[in-house]
């Protein structure tokens, strides 16, 4: 038998890396001599690095860069392909996480501290960048990330702005002439399954500046400073920035990286299998094991990591199992991807704050049943 495990991590309660240690010790209970081929994957947000730092046999490192608050804090990032790529988590500088819930203030988040990140890895030599934008804190348009990377935002009065959500209305002019010499040649690429536009009702502020603590009040005046922004933007470069699918990714960030650093917008999952060569890895496979905390019908529609692994395993026509914390309304929908089953891990009732709390027992107690049932089937079969 040969199986691969593919997981995401469970938000808040189980890195993918620990879900691939749990299904390989459950496999091994099961199936002692089973070859498993473990390869964490994530689609663009939390746990993007490890995965492919992971799967590509590369190395971590860290830095300490600028807060979404401004407070110093330590970002990971990953070197592969022997320093050539490096691999970027917008969450690991500019993420939510990193703030308090009663802090979160968009219109002074700032994205500099990414912008510091994709400058101190090209410094060192990378010539490729692999940039995962989900998770942010920020709705400043990644103006904070480009004056990071050299870029001058200029108000009515010529002060320079330091690139926050409040600055956005203030901009009057856009300087790019000091930029980085290293972004020259550099291939940016952006890992992303938004393809919302920076304005209107679609838009960066509109739908994801809620969770980031926009609120009734704040939402016009954020919106109207981005949309000053844009046409500074539009302006200094001649070209727009605001409408190509995925500019209103990450508060903005994705018209930034994408329409003013020229990056290549991809889907999230489909970026990190091609990296990890996923479809190589299920050559002779006889089952995949996906997961991730929450499956409903957005993680079929926005290619979510089980639906973008689903996807690989029908083209090789090879049954894939989901193991997630919960389901939702339309996680069926995941059944018509391949030949295909969901397996929860909890067992019965219980508080969502528990679930988290055993997320490793309940994952393991789930994996546990999956191979039972699967040693049973074999018998069966002789």
């Amino acid at each position: 038998m040969k199986f691969v495990f593919a997981p995401d991590s469970f938000k808040g309660s189980l890195s993918a890396m620990e879900a691939v240690r749990l299904l390989e010790a459950a496999a091994r209970r099961h199936f002692p001599d089973a070859e498993c081929v473990c390869v964490p994957v994530a689609d663009g947000g939390e746990g993007t690095v490890d995965a492919l730092c992971l799967a590509c046999g590369g190395e971590k490192a860290q830095m300490e860069v600028a807060g979404p608050m401004g407070r110093p804090v330590w970002a990971n990032y990953a070197r592969i392909d022997g320093g050539e790529t490096a691999v970027i988590e917008m969450a690991q500088a500019s993420g939510l996480p990193l703030v308090d819930p009663s802090e979160r203030d968009p219109l002074h988040a700032t994205s500099f501290g990414t912008g510091e990140l994709i400058r101190r890895v090209l410094q060192d030599g990378a010539r490729r960048l692999l940039i995962g934008i989900g998770g942010s804190a920020t709705n400043d348009g990644g103006m904070g990330m480009l004056c990071a990377l050299g870029a001058r935002f200029l108000d009515a009065q010529g002060r320079l702005l330091s690139g926050c959500g409040a600055d956005l209305a203030r901009v009057e002019r856009a300087d790019f002439s000091e930029l980085c010499p290293e972004l020259q040649g550099a291939e940016l690429q952006v890992i992303c399954d938004v393809t919302n536009p920076l304005l209107g009702d679609q838009g960066a502020t509109a739908v994801y500046g809620p969770q980031k603590g926009v609120t009734p009040q704040m939402a016009p005046v954020l919106e109207a400073g981005m949309r000053n922004y844009a046409e500074k933007l539009s302006s200094a470069l001649g070209r727009d920035v605001a409408s190509f699918p995925g500019a209103g990714a990450a508060g903005g960030m994705g018209a930034a990286l994408g329409g003013v650093l020229g990056a290549r917008m991809r889907s999230g999952i489909d970026a990190v299998l091609d990296i990890v060569r996923f479809d190589e890895l299920l050559e002779r496979c006889d089952l995949v094991v996906t997961g991730e905390g929450r499956i409903d019908r957005q993680s079929v529609a926005f290619g979510k990591v089980p639906a973008g692994v689903a996807k690989r395993c029908r083209a090789k026509e090879i049954p894939v199992v989901a193991i997630v914390g919960g389901a939702g309304e339309g996680a069926e929908a995941f059944l018509d991807l391949a030949e295909a089953a969901i397996l929860p891990t909890v067992s019965g009732p219980m508080p969502l704050e528990s679930a988290m709390e055993r997320a490793p027992e309940l994952f393991l107690q789930a994996a546990d049943r999956l191979f039972r049932i699967l040693k049973m089937g074999v018998g069966m079969g002789r």
